[in-house]
C-alpha cells in the first residue's frame, strides 16, 4: 500500500526520468553502444510501466477493464518480442499524456479552486462585553453577531444589525461592482467589506450559507455526467473488452504477435473517454466564473434544446418595483407642483407615493422644507392636504369629483392612454386646478430587449410570458418586448398548466422566474431557470442560477449550452476519427505501435484543447 501510495505521488518524477532515459538510449544507439542503449529502454519502461500496472490492478480490482490493463498487456509483449524502445515510448507517452490531461482539466476547475479558496475561515464573533472571539465559521452559531472590519470576507449569511459600508459581492453575484449596504439589509459570506465596519446578525452558517451552496452546487455539476457521458461510458465497458478480443483474434489468424499488440493499443479509446467530460467541466467552469450557475452535464445537453423561453413578468422581465413611468405636467412651476405631492406623499407607505417621492428625489428638487398643516387620506380616493397654505389633491378621479374638480377632454385622454398602457395613475391639483397626471408603473429591465432578440438568434423559437397581473398591464409588455403569447390574471398552478400545454405541443420549454413564487412551474419546465439575485431559495430549487439576475447571462448561459454540446460532438468526431485513421493506417503498413501510440496520444490532447476554448467563450 505505501508502495503504491510513493508511486502515485511520484508519478511526475517518473515520466521525466522515463523521457531522460529515452533520450539516453537514442543516443546510445547513435554512438554505437549497443548494450547501453538496450538497459536505457529496458529501465525507462519498467519505470514508466509501474504506475500504470498499478491503476491496472486497482481497475481490476473492481471489476474494471481498464485502458490501463491494454498499455500494461501491450508492454508485456512488446517485452516478450524483445521491443524494448517501443515499450518504453509507448509507456512514457502514456503517462505524458495522463501528465498533460492532469494539468489541462486542472485549468478547467479553476474557476472552482479560486471559489473554494475565497471561502471564509475564521470569524470575529461579539461577546456579551464588547469583545470579539476569533472563531472557526463551522462553530458560528446562527443568532451569533459578528464583526467585519475594512478589507475583511463576511463570514455567515446575514443582517447588519449595524454599521454601513461597500460591498464587493463579486464572489456570490459575479457583479464586480461595489454596493452600498446599510442596517437590516442582508449579506453573503464571501463577499469582502471594501470599506466600513458591519457588525452582522448570523442568519446561516457554515455549509448553509449561500457562498458554500454555490461551490457545493458547482463541484457536483462539475461531476454530473450528460447523456453522451453516460452512453459512453457504457460504451467503453463493451469497448475495452471487445479490443482484447480482436486483438486475439489478429494474433490468431496472422500469427503475427506484434500485430496483435499493436491493435491492442491502438484501440484504446483514450479521446473518447475524456472528450465529453472535458468539455462540460469547461462548459459548467466557464459559467461558474461569470455568474451562471448550471447543474450538470444533463442540464447543457437539455438547455441547448430548448426551443421555448417562459417568463414570469414581475421581478424577471420587470425589476419588480413600481417607478414614474410618464408625467402630463400642465404646471406653470412644475418644480413646485412636484415638491408640493413629494411633500404630500412623503407620510404615506403606498407603494404609489414611494414611487413619486423618489421620482422627486431623482430630479433634485428639495421639499422637505415645505409645511404641511392638514392632512386626510381618503381610502379608495388619495390625500387632501394643505401645503403651505396651498390646497393639494393627490388621487384619482374620485378624490377630485369629491372637490368638484373636473378634467377636461385632452386630460381625459392622457389619462385613458395611461390607463391603457397598464400604468396606474395619479392625479394632482392645486387649488382646484388640474397640474400634473403621472403614470406608475413596474420598471422594464433596461437589457430585456436586446436581450430577448439576441436569443431569437441564437435560436429561441418562442417568447411566453406567463403573469399574475392584469392582461392590460402584461400586453403592454410584450409589446414592447416583443413577446408573442401572453397569459395574463394567472394563479400559479395555472401557470404551471400552461407550461405543460407547451410542452405537449413538443416543445422544449426553460421557465424563467425569480425561484420563489414560481417554483412550481420552474419544476415542472424541462429547464428551471431563476434570477436568482444569490438567494439560497433560488440555488436549490431551478436548473440553472443567473447569479446576478442579468439577462445578458442567459443569452451567455444559453449561447454556452449549444456551445458547450457542438464542442463534445467535435470531440467525439475527433476521437473516433482517430481511432478509425490508426486501424485503418495499421492494415496498410503505414502505422506501428510507437507512431500510433503518438497519435493516440495526441489525439487526447487535441479534444482536451478543443474543450478548453469553452474556458474563455463569451456570448457576442
Amino acid at each position: 500500500m505505501k508502495f503504491e501510495r510513493y508511486i502515485q505521488q511520484h508519478t511526475n518524477q517518473l515520466t521525466l526520468a522515463t523521457g531522460l532515459l529515452i533520450i539516453l538510449g537514442f543516443i546510445s544507439q547513435f554512438s554505437g553502444i549497443g548494450i547501453l542503449k538496450t538497459i536505457s529502454f529496458i529501465v525507462a519502461s519498467l519505470l514508466a510501466a509501474t504506475p500504470i500496472v498499478i491503476r491496472a490492478y486497482e481497475a481490476l480490482r473492481v471489476k474494471v477493464i481498464s485502458i490501463e490493463l491494454l498499455v500494461s498487456i501491450a508492454v508485456i509483449g512488446a517485452f516478450v518480442i524483445g521491443e524494448f524502445d517501443e515499450s518504453a515510448i509507448v509507456t512514457f507517452l502514456f503517462l505524458f499524456g495522463s501528465f498533460l490531461e492532469e494539468k489541462t482539466l486542472a485549468k478547467t476547475r479553476h474557476s472552482i479552486k479560486a471559489l473554494t479558496e475565497m471561502a471564509p475561515t475564521t470569524a470575529a464573533v461579539l461577546q456579551a462585553d464588547g469583545t470579539t472571539v476569533e472563531t472557526d465559521v463551522d462553530d458560528v452559531e446562527v443568532g451569533d453577531h459578528v464583526l467585519v472590519k475594512t478589507g475583511a470576507q463576511v463570514p455567515v449569511d446575514g443582517v447588519i444589525a449595524s454599521g454601513d459600508g461597500y460591498l464587493n459581492e463579486s464572489s456570490v453575484t459575479g457583479e464586480a461592482k461595489l454596493v452600498h449596504k446599510g442596517a437590516a439589509a442582508e449579506v453573503f459570506s464571501g463577499t469582502i467589506l471594501d470599506n466600513g465596519t458591519l457588525q452582522i446578525e448570523a442568519t446561516k452558517v457554515g455549509d448553509d450559507t449561500t457562498f458554500a451552496k454555490i461551490i457545493e452546487l458547482v463541484e457536483e455539476a462539475q461531476d454530473t455526467k450528460s447523456t453522451a457521458e453516460k452512453f459512453i461510458d457504457r460504451f467503453a465497458t463493451y469497448y475495452t473488452p471487445a479490443v482484447l478480443v480482436i486483438a486475439l483474434i489478429v494474433g490468431l489468424i496472422s500469427r503475427d504477435f506484434k500485430l496483435a499488440i499493436t491493435v491492442l493499443v491502438l484501440g484504446c479509446p483514450g479521446a473518447l473517454v475524456i472528450g465529453a467530460p472535458v468539455s462540460n467541466v469547461a462548459g459548467i467552469g466557464n459559467g461558474a466564473k461569470n455568474g451562471v450557475l448550471i447543474k450538470g452535464g444533463e442540464v447543457v445537453d437539455t438547455f441547448a434544446k430548448v426551443d421555448t423561453l417562459v417568463f414570469d413578468k414581475t421581478g424577471t422581465l420587470t425589476e419588480g418595483k413600481t417607478a414614474v413611468t410618464a408625467v402630463e405636467n400642465e404646471a406653470a412651476d412644475p418644480q413646485r407642483v412636484l415638491a408640493l405631492v413629494a411633500k404630500v406623499e412623503s407620510a404615506s407607505d403606498h407603494p404609489l407615493a414611494r414611487a413619486v417621492v423618489a421620482y422627486v428625489d431623482q430630479q433634485q428638487i428639495a421639499f422637505q422644507q415645505l409645511t404641511v398643516t392638514a392632512s386626510n387620506t381618503i381610502k379608495g380616493q388619495g390625500i387632501a392636504a394643505i401645503v403651505d397654505q396651498q390646497h393639494v389633491l393627490v388621487g384619482n378621479e374620485k378624490l377630485l369629483a369629491a372637490h368638484h374638480v373636473t378634467l377636461n377632454d385632452t386630460q381625459k385622454a392622457t389619462l385613458h392612454q395611461q390607463q391603457q398602457a397598464g400604468s396606474s395613475t395619479v392625479i394632482v391639483a392645486v387649488e382646484q386646478q388640474v397640474q400634473l397626471i403621472m403614470g406608475i408603473a413596474d420598471v422594464i429591465r433596461p437589457e430585456v430587449k436586446g436581450a430577448l432578440a439576441a436569443l431569437k438568434r441564437q435560436g429561441i423559437q418562442h417568447l411566453v410570458m406567463l403573469t399574475g397581473d392584469n392582461a392590460l398591464t402584461a400586453q403592454d409588455v410584450a409589446d414592447q418586448l416583443g413577446i408573442e403569447e401572453v397569459h395574463a390574471n394567472l394563479l400559479p398552478e395555472e401557470k404551471v398548466e400552461q407550461v405543460k400545454a407547451l410542452q405537449a405541443q413538443g416543445r422544449k420549454v426553460a421557465f424563467i422566474g425569480d425561484g420563489i413564487n414560481d417554483s412550481p412551474s420552474i419544476a415542472t419546465a424541462d429547464i428551471g431557470i431563476a434570477m436568482g439575485g444569490g438567494t439560497d431559495v433560488a440555488v436549490e430549487t431551478s436548473d440553472i442560477v443567473l447569479m446576478r439576475s442579468s439577462f445578458g447571462e442567459l443569452r451567455h448561459a444559453y449561447g454556452l449550452a449549444k456551445k458547450t454540446v457542438a464542442n463534445l460532438r467535435e470531440n467525439i468526431i475527433l476521437a473516433i476519427g482517430t481511432v478509425v485513421f490508426l486501424l485503418i493506417g495499421l492494415v496498410f503498413g503505414y502505422i506501428y505501435m510507437a507512431s500510433g501510440m503518438f497519435v493516440h496520444e495526441a489525439s487526447i490532447l487535441v479534444v482536451i484543447f478543443n474543450a478548453m476554448r469553452l474556458i474563455r467563450f463569451h456570448t457576442k
